[in-house]
C-alpha cells in the first residue's frame, strides 16, 4: 500500500485554500504552484491568457518517468465566491471553513492531491510513468482556462481531471454539453394607466413563449432552464424589453441541438403572435462526452483502486467540467472525485481520509 503523508498533504492543501485565488485572481496561487512544480523537478510553462479572463496564467509541467506510458492530470486553480480570506478547520476528520467562506477543496483538493503522490513516489525512489500537469485559470465561470488551454505541449493521449464529488472512486466517463441563450425581447411602451393597449408587454410575450416550452427535466439526458429575467423600470408603463438567460444540457449532442431549437422557434413563434421583436444570442458553452467502460483508460484507473481497496464505478453528471474541453481537443478524459462535498456553499467540506484516499490512488495509478 502507498505510504502517504498525511501530515503534510492536509498541511499542503490548507496552504493552498489559504491562497485568495477567485476566479480571474488566480496570479498568486498560479505563481505558488509554478514555484513549488519546479522545486520538485518539473519542467514548467506558464501559459498566458487575457487579462480578462484572469491576471495569472495557466500551467503547464511535465515529469518524464522511465515506466511505459504517459498521463496528463489536470484541476482548476480559480474558486468561486466567497473564496478570500478562507480559514480551514479541521472537525472530528473534516476539513471545513470556518463559515463564512468557501473551502476551496473544488478544486484545490486535486492539486494537493497530485503534488503529494509524486512527492511520495520520488522520495521512495520510485519508477513512474511520465506526468503531464494541466493547472487551470477561471474554469467556474465557463471553462475558460482549459479553452485556452495550448496542447501544443502537450504528449499524453489520455487524462484525468480531478474535479467531482462523491465518493472516492467514483469516475465521470459521460458528461453532458452545454448551450446558453440570452434572449431580448423588445415591445412597445405605454402608459399603463391611460394606454395600455397601445403597448406590447414584453413579459407578457415572454410568459406566453415559456407557458409552451419544455423546460426543467425533459428526460433521463436533458435539462433546461430560464435562470435570470430583467426587464422593467415602472409600475406605470407597460414592460417594453427584457432580457433573459437560458440554458440547455444534454448527454445526447442530437437531443441537445433539438431543445436548443425547441426553446428558440418557442420564443420567435410567441414574439411573432404580439407583434414583438425577439433577437436570440446563443453559445455553446461545452460538448459532451462519453466513454465506455472497456476503454484502456477506465480500466486503469478501476485497477489501480481496486489495489487500494476501492471498488470504483462509472457514471454520468449533469455538470460539466474541464474533462469537457479536454475531451473536445481530443485528449480522452475522465473526472474523478476527489471527496468534495457540498461544494459552491459556505459549508463545503472535505474528509481527510477521502483526500488520503485519492492521493494513495493517484502514487498506486502513477507507480504501478
Amino acid at each position: 500500500m502507498p505510504q502517504i503523508q498525511s501530515e503534510r498533504l492536509i498541511q499542503h492543501f490548507i496552504e493552498l485554500v489559504k491562497i485568495d485565488s477567485e476566479s480571474r485572481n488566480e496570479k498568486a496561487i498560479s505563481e505558488t504552484l509554478a514555484e513549488q512544480l519546479g522545486a520538485m523537478g518539473f519542467e514548467v510553462h506558464k501559459q498566458a491568457v487575457d487579462a480578462a479572463i484572469s491576471n495569472g496564467h495557466n500551467l503547464y509541467a511535465r515529469l518524464p518517468g522511465t515506466l511505459p506510458g504517459q498521463i496528463l492530470l489536470s484541476c482548476h486553480m480559480d474558486t468561486v465566491t466567497p473564496g478570500n480570506g478562507i480559514e480551514p478547520v479541521i472537525e472530528d476528520g473534516i476539513i471545513r471553513s470556518k463559515g463564512d467562506t468557501i473551502l476551496g477543496g473544488d478544486d484545490k483538493s486535486g492539486i494537493a492531491a497530485i503534488m503529494e503522490a509524486v512527492r511520495c513516489i520520488q522520495e521512495q525512489g520510485l519508477a513512474h510513468q511520465s506526468i503531464e500537469l494541466a493547472f487551470t485559470v477561471n474554469e467556474e465561470c465557463g471553462l475558460h482556462g482549459s479553452k485556452l488551454f495550448d496542447m501544443s505541449l502537450v504528449q499524453a493521449k489520455t487524462g484525468i481531471v480531478l474535479d467531482s464529488g462523491g465518493p472516492i472512486g467514483t469516475i465521470i466517463t459521460t458528461a453532458p454539453g452545454a448551450e446558453t441563450m440570452k434572449v431580448t425581447i423588445t415591445g412597445k411602451p405605454a402608459h399603463a394607466g391611460l394606454a395600455p393597449e397601445t403597448g406590447i408587454n414584453a413579459l407578457t410575450v415572454a410568459a406566453d413563449a415559456i407557458s409552451k416550452m419544455k423546460l426543467s427535466r425533459i428526460d433521463e439526458e436533458t435539462t433546461a432552464n430560464i435562470g435570470t429575467v430583467q426587464g422593467g423600470g415602472a409600475t406605470n408603463i407597460v414592460m417594453p424589453s427584457l432580457v433573459m438567460e437560458a440554458e440547455a444540457r444534454s448527454l445526447d449532442d442530437d437531443k441537445l441541438a433539438a431543445q436548443v431549437a425547441h426553446m428558440v422557434e418557442t420564443f420567435e413563434q410567441a414574439a411573432e403572435r404580439h407583434g414583438a421583436q425577439v433577437t436570440i444570442e446563443r453559445s455553446r458553452e461545452y460538448d459532451a462526452y462519453r466513454l465506455s467502460d472497456d476503454e484502456a483508460l477506465v480500466q486503469g484507473i478501476k485497477a489501480a483502486f481496486a489495489a487500494n481497496g476501492i471498488e470504483a464505478m462509472t457514471k454520468s453528471t449533469g455538470g460539466g467540467s474541464d474533462a469537457n474541453v479536454f475531451n473536445a481537443k481530443g485528449l480522452q478524459t475522465v473526472n474523478l472525485s476527489t471527496g468534495m462535498a457540498k461544494v459552491h456553499t459556505c459549508e463545503e467540506e472535505i474528509a481527510v481520509a477521502d483526500l488520503v484516499a485519492i492521493s494513495d490512488f493517484l502514487f498506486t495509478y502513477l507507480s504501478c
